[in-house]
C-alpha cells in the first residue's frame, strides 16, 4: 500500500548520499535529486558524510571537488563509515525529523556496515527506507560483496534501480523485494557552458581539421579505454582524420595505455588530461568533441554519458550500459562490448553522419528528474 500524501500533496524525505565538497557523478546526482524534490514542494533533509573513505583506501588523488563553480546544496555532514556513534546519531537525527521515508544512495559495499545499521534502526522506528541503487554490486566484485549487499539491501522497503540489468541482479539476491525502475536522468546543468568548436580545440591543443572523440571520466579497467585506443588505430589506418581526447583521472596504471598508444603509432592523435576536470572547464572538452564514446566492457549506467547527452553530443556506447538510459534518445549508437572493430565501425558511421550544426542540448529530458521524483513519491510505503 502506498502512502497518502497530506492535503497539499507534499512529503518529507531524508536523503543520504555524497554532495559537495565531494566530487563526481553520484554527488551531482544526489544534489540534482534533492533540488528536484524541493522544486516539487517537498521537504528534504540532506545528510552527507564527514568522510567518504579513509585516505589509504581511496585510489584517486582526492575525493574533494576542486571546482571554482561547484554544484552546492545545504546538508548535514554527520555520517562516517568507520565511527559507529555517527551511525546512531544519524538515525536519531532522522527519527526526530520524522520523514515519510529515508532515501539512501547505494553504490558500494564499503558503506554496507553503516547503511545496514542505519536502515535497521530506521525500520525499528517505523520509518521506511528506499534504496536508490546506482550499482547493486561494485564493478570489481569480491567474494564478500554479494553477502554485504544482500544483508544491507534487505532492510529496504523499496528499491529503485536505473537499469533492467540491475533490476534482475537485485531480484537474484532478494527475490521478494519491491523493485521500481527509473532510468538515469540526463544531466543538463552544464549545457550552458558551450564554446565555438574551433576555439575549444585551440585551447586544448587539437588541430581544427580533426574530428574529436571524447572519453571522459575516471579511467578504470571496466570502462574499456583499451578497446577505444585499438578502435582509434583502426580508424586512422583507414584514413579517418580523428583525434582522441581522454579527460579524467587514472585509477590504474597509465603507463599501460601510453605504451599501447606508442606501440600503435598514434601518439600524435591522442591527448590525455590525467586529472579530475572541474565544473568550470567541462564546456571546453564537450565543445571540442564531435562525439562521445563510452566503450565500457562492464557496468550498469554512466553519468558521463548523460552529461554528454546534456551537451547535445552524439554518443557511441556499448550494450553493457545502453539500457540505463531514457527511451527516445535518437543520437545513440550501440555496439557490442570488448569489440574494437565494431566500436571503430560505430564511430565511423556516426562521424559520417554528423549534422552540420551541433545537436541542441537535450533540454526536453530535464523532465527526467521530475519523473524520478514521481517514481519516489508513488513508491513510498505507508508508515
Amino acid at each position: 500500500m502506498l502512502i497518502k500524501c497530506n492535503l497539499e500533496g507534499k512529503m518529507k524525505y531524508s536523503l543520504i548520499g555524497p554532495v559537495y565538497p565531494y566530487r563526481g557523478g553520484i554527488a551531482h546526482y544526489t544534489t540534482c535529486l534533492a533540488r528536484a524534490l524541493m522544486d516539487d514542494g517537498h521537504q528534504v533533509q540532506i545528510i552527507s558524510f564527514r568522510r567518504q573513505y579513509p585516505k589509504w583506501l581511496y585510489p584517486g588523488k582526492s575525493d574533494r571537488d576542486p571546482s571554482q563553480q561547484p554544484l552546492k546544496i545545504d546538508a548535514q555532514f554527520d555520517l562516517d563509515p568507520i565511527y559507529l556513534w555517527t551511525w546512531l546519531k544519524t538515525a536519531e537525527t532522522i527519527r526526530q525529523y520524522q520523514p515519510d521515508a529515508t532515501i539512501i544512495s547505494w553504490w558500494t559495499t564499503f558503506w554496507a556496515p553503516s547503511f545496514w545499521a542505519l536502515s535497521f534502526r530506521l525500520r525499528r522506528c517505523h520509518i521506511p527506507v528506499i534504496f536508490l541503487i546506482h550499482n547493486v554490486l561494485p564493478h570489481e566484485v569480491h567474494m564478500w560483496d554479494v553477502w554485504l549487499a544482500k544483508t544491507t539491501l534487505k532492510n529496504g522497503s523499496v528499491h529503485i534501480v536505473q537499469s533492467h540489468h540491475e533490476q534482475q541482479r537485485l531480484l537474484s539476491l532478494l527475490p521478494n523485494s519491491i523493485v521500481r525502475y527509473h532510468p538515469h536522468p540526463i544531466y543538463s546543468f552544464f549545457n550552458g557552458q558551450t564554446f565555438l568548436k574551433d576555439e575549444a580545440k585551440e585551447r586544448l591543443g587539437i588541430p581544427p581539421d580533426r574530428k574529436v572523440i571524447l572519453f571522459f571520466g575516471i579511467v578504470r579497467p571496466y570502462k574499456g579505454l583499451k578497446y577505444l585506443i585499438d578502435a582509434l588505430a583502426r580508424l586512422i589506418s583507414e584514413g579517418n582524420n580523428v583525434h582522441c581526447l581522454i579527460a579524467g583521472e587514472f585509477w590504474e596504471n597509465k603507463r599501460l595505455y601510453l605504451q599501447q598508444v606508442h606501440y600503435l603509432g598514434i601518439s600524435n592523435r591522442v591527448t590525455i588530461d590525467d586529472r579530475y576536470i572541474p565544473n568550470e572547464e567541462l564546456g571546453w572538452y564537450f565543445s571540442a568533441a564531435d562525439l562521445f564514446v563510452a566503450p565500457y566492457s562492464n557496468g550498469t549506467q554512466s553519468g558521463a554519458v548523460t552529461l554528454a547527452l546534456g551537451f547535445g553530443l552524439p554518443v557511441v556506447l556499448t550494450d553493457k550500459i545502453a539500457q540505463g538510459l531514457p527511451e527516445g534518445i535518437y543520437n545513440l549508437r550501440v555496439v557490442p562490448s570488448k569489440d574494437a572493430e565494431a566500436l571503430a565501425q560505430g564511430i565511423e558511421e556516426v562521424l559520417l553522419n554528423l549534422p552540420t550544426n551541433q545537436i541542441p542540448p537535450l533540454k526536453t529530458f530535464d523532465e527526467g528528474w521530475s519523473k524520478l521524483v514521481s517514481t519516489i513519491i508513488t513508491s513510498t510505503p505507508a508508515r
